[in-house]
């Protein structure tokens, strides 16, 4: 996957937007005002930072040298992958997919319940 892959695949997340952080030279992509991925380049390298439970980001690091602790992240809870074709697209979206619902399920109650209901994130902002 490249990045724009990444964005594009983010983006069919219930909720998900996408913006540029021009500061981090990097696009996020949020759910419910709350950064799941982060897309960059990293030491010219392209990246992408997802979230992660703590037990699994530390074994995906231990196998895979392409991931590694969260560039400007809880090292705890963010894993950085680098995008160079090493590791495999199903592994990524996994880990997009994963990293969603670790940010969903912290949101607030209400925008849970409007993320379900398939209403607009906006009008609850």
């Amino acid at each position: 996957m490249n990045l724009q892959d990444c964005i594009e695949y983010c983006l069919t997340k219930t909720g998900s937007v996408h913006d540029y952080q021009p500061l981090w030279d990097a696009d996020r992509v949020k759910v419910g005002g709350k950064i799941f991925a982060i897309v960059g380049d990293l030491n010219g390298r392209s990246s992408i930072t997802l979230k992660c439970p703590p037990a699994l980001a530390e074994r995906l690091r231990d196998e895979h040298q392409n991931i590694i602790p969260g560039y400007h992240m809880n090292k705890a809870l963010w894993n950085t992958l680098f995008l160079n074709g090493k590791l495999e697209d199903a592994l990524i979206r996994n880990m997009i997919d994963i990293s969603y619902q670790e940010v969903r399920a912290l949101l607030p109650a209400y925008v849970k319940k409007a993320l379900a209901a398939g209403e607009s994130l906006e009008a609850i902002k």
